[in-house]
């Protein structure tokens, strides 16, 4: 008597499973190359070995990993991870492959809360991340409220009105740019491009505050979003929550999307190329894209920060021009794929 098989003609589970094992390698991989390779000279297997046979590790060499090196790489993976399962979220909230966090108007609420802090240095006692996440938070509220009628969330006028809360930051980013000195412009400009150059252990723990809760409640939203993609109608009809998976989505995004604006600065095509990616690999389900998203993610972000470390070595390139030279080909040949196939 042979077993019942519970798979059907196109079901991609075992492929997304077997996905998820290989991304985890990947990760490992990416991590030990962060941790082994740039400016300063650190063998990573030597380090290992005198650590196995009980002798202690050069000054340098413990400084360079446990300073530098080993926070830098925990504050990528958490970034990368953050903005590769936002990403996924928003895509899965607005059913629409195009999505990306920047929607909901966090990406030019972090921004314009840092111009402020920069700007106004001297009048807003406030550093600098935590005004970024602050402007990400409170811009996200305000677009909360004007999306929500009567318990009742319009994922449209969420829409619509994450791209005007956009042109209205983007617009009071401008004026305060406009008035900003040589410094602060030079200050703005390394920000709005992205680095992990500023990683600390205290940068690590207040990120992983928000980005961790996250990244473990996003599964729990997969089935849902899945339901969504048959309409909300239908979504409610089978019995899911519709409005309570829309409002923890958004405020999952938020938090995560913030959080890693606020410690790392614009980060550009992570979000968006990462669940495409994955969908053309492993197909749509959302209990499965979530995990793989944060993995795929925090991978990227991780090599992505390598390379910007070694290219123009001893010097730094931002990470965010980097993204955006990888990516943007990336999804333009995504976009082209996607067209031949349709056509």
């Amino acid at each position: 008597m042979t077993g019942l098989s519970l798979t059907y003609p196109g079901d991609r589970s075992a492929r997304a499973v077997r996905l998820s094992w290989g991304l985890m390698a990947a990760l490992v991989g990416a991590s030990l190359l962060a941790l082994g390779l740039g400016a300063a000279s650190v063998s990573l297997p030597g380090v290992v070995g005198d650590l196995l046979a009980g002798r202690g590790v050069a000054p340098q060499d413990q400084l360079v990993l446990m300073q530098i090196r080993l926070p830098r790489l925990v504050l990528g993976l958490l970034i990368g991870a953050a903005l590769g399962v936002s990403g996924a979220l928003m895509q899965g909230l607005f059913r629409n492959p195009l999505a990306d966090p920047g929607l909901v108007g966090v990406g030019a609420g972090a921004g314009l809360g840092a111009v402020l802090a920069i700007v106004l240095g001297g009048a807003v006692a406030v550093s600098v991340p935590l005004a970024a996440f602050l402007g990400a938070w409170g811009a996200v509220v305000l677009l909360y409220r004007v999306a929500t009628r009567g318990g009742q969330t319009s994922v449209a006028v969420l829409l619509l009105a994450g791209i005007a809360l956009a042109a209205l930051a983007g617009a009071a980013t401008g004026v305060l740019v406009y008035l900003a000195d040589d410094r602060q412009l030079r200050d703005l400009t390394f920000w709005s491009m992205g680095s992990l150059g500023g990683a600390s252990w205290a940068k690590c723990l207040w990120a992983g505050a928000f980005i961790l809760p996250v990244l473990v409640l996003a599964p729990r939203l997969g089935a849902g979003l899945n339901a969504l993609a048959l309409g909300e109608a239908a979504a409610r009809q089978i019995g899911h929550p519709v409005e309570r998976i829309k409002t923890l989505t958004v405020l999952a995004v938020a938090a995560a999307t913030g959080a890693a604006t606020a410690a790392a600065g614009g980060i550009g095509f992570i979000g968006i190329v990462v669940p495409h990616l994955l969908r053309l690999a492993s197909g749509p389900d959302h209990r499965r894209l979530l995990p793989n998203a944060a993995l795929l993610g925090a991978a990227l972000l991780v090599l992505a920060d390598t390379g910007a470390r070694l290219i123009v070595a001893p010097a730094e390139l931002p990470i965010g021009i980097l993204t955006a030279l990888l990516g943007a080909p990336v999804f333009l040949w995504i976009l082209l794929r996607q067209a031949r196939w349709e056509g």
